[in-house]
Formats: C-alpha cells, structure tokens, sequence
C-alpha cells in the first residue's frame, strides 16, 4: 500500500497563484493544487511542455491523484482547474475534463507504488530521441543515480490509449523515464518537483547524447561503474517504498 506522497515542496521559483474570477473554492488538497500548479508553470517556463501539450498528476494518497486537464493553455492555468479524480479514473473534485493521457498516469501509478509523480513532457530534445527511436545510453554518473541507468524508447502507440499505457509500463520497468516513440518524455519521482526535475535532466542528456552523436561518439560510463550505480539506485529505490 502506498501512504500519501511528500510534497516535496521547496522556496523557489516564488510564484503568485493569480486571482480568478472562476468563483470555485479549494475545497479539497489546495496546498497540493498549489504545488502541482506552480510545478507545471515551471515546466512551462523552462519550455518542457507548450500550448497545451503534455500534462502533469501526483498521487494524493492510495485512493486518489491530482491531475492537469486537457486542452487548457499553461498561460490561463490555475490550482482551481486542476481534478481530483480516483483510481479508476472518477471524479471527485473539480471541473473539466482530466488530461487526455489519464490511462497512462493511472498505469503507472498502479505499476509503480514508489511512484509519487508522473510529468508527460513534450521538450524538444528528448523527442528528438524518441522520433529516432533511440534509447539515450549512460552518459553521465548522475542520470544512472536518478533514472537507473538507459532511458529507453516506448513502441510506438496511438495517443491516450489503453495500448500506448501498456507500452509505457513495459519499458519502463524500474527506471524512472521512458521516451515515447514520436511523442516524447515521461518521468516520475517521489513528488512533483522531484519529478520536474528528473524531466529537466533527461532533456539536457538528451541535449547532450544528440551533440556527442553528431561531433561522432556518444561514449557511455564503462559498464561495471554503470552496475554499481544502479545498485545504488536500486537501494535507494527500495528505502522509498518501504
């Protein structure tokens, strides 16, 4: 069983939830509302997800996760438009529709009890690999430590199906990021900005795989440092669910 996820809130970036008219009070988990929301407008800035792509949920607790709607702009966004809805994809609080790819959030949320935050990015390099189909090796220690080793590539699926959800849970085993044949990223971490940032990471490895590739050699870290690092991952991955 999965207990309720850490926030994993932090100071920065210092962002005002803007004022709305919308007349909706926060009735249930505002300070997660909160939270998820600036999450994503961090994502936004930093050009991870445009318009109106990608999306963003965290698990409240065993029963329920925060998730982003579809179809709504990132420049118009606030903690009320974001919905609570359950397990089996239900509403329990809020208005609109729950983000096209709800099937592979819910997925993972059930493959994955370590799992406290799911981000579905579009970011430019990262896509890049995924329209070439090409798993981004271990290039680097830290990627090791925080995804656990290759982040490898999805097959392809329609959009927010039950099939391309399969396809996710199947490569992503226990690492922390897959890539989504011609689509893009997904990561998840303990709680949002932990998630966020594993997002950020894997977009500038891939910044960096594409670049090596081009100038004619992406080397990968040498294999037996790759297996102590992952047991390192693999430990601290196990402290997190126990």
């Amino acid at each position: 069983m999965c207990n309720s996820v850490s926030t994993g809130s932090r100071s920065e970036p210092t962002i005002d939830t803007p004022n709305t008219d919308k007349g909706r009070p926060l009735t249930l988990r505002p300070e997660e509302r909160k939270l998820l929301w600036e999450v994503v407008m961090e994502l936004a800035r930093e050009g991870l997800v445009a318009g109106s792509n990608g999306n963003a949920s965290m698990r409240l607790d065993d029963d329920t996760l925060l998730i982003t709607p579809t179809g709504s702009s990132y420049r118009a966004l606030t903690p009320e438009d974001l919905l609570i809805i359950d397990m089996d994809g239900g509403p329990v609080e809020g208005e609109g529709i729950p983000s096209s790819e709800t099937a592979l959030h819910l997925a993972i949320y059930q493959a994955r009890s370590d799992a406290g935050a799911v981000i579905h990015t579009h970011s430019p390099y990262a896509t890049i690999a995924a329209v070439a189909a090409l798993d981004i090796p271990p290039l680097v220690d830290e990627v090791v430590y925080k995804v656990g080793g290759s982040i490898p590539v999805a097959d392809y699926a329609f959009p927010s199906t039950e099939e391309l959800a399969s396809n996710v849970v199947g490569a992503l085993g226990e690492v922390n990021a897959v890539l989504l044949r011609n689509h893009g990223l997904v990561g998840l971490g303990r709680n949002p900005w932990d998630a966020f940032d594993l997002c950020q990471l894997v977009e500038r490895l891939a910044h960096t795989f594409i670049y090596a590739t081009l100038l004619g050699r992406a080397n990968p870290i040498p294999p037996e440092y790759v297996d102590l690092e992952q047991e390192l991952f693999r430990m601290k991955r196990r402290a997190s669910i126990t």
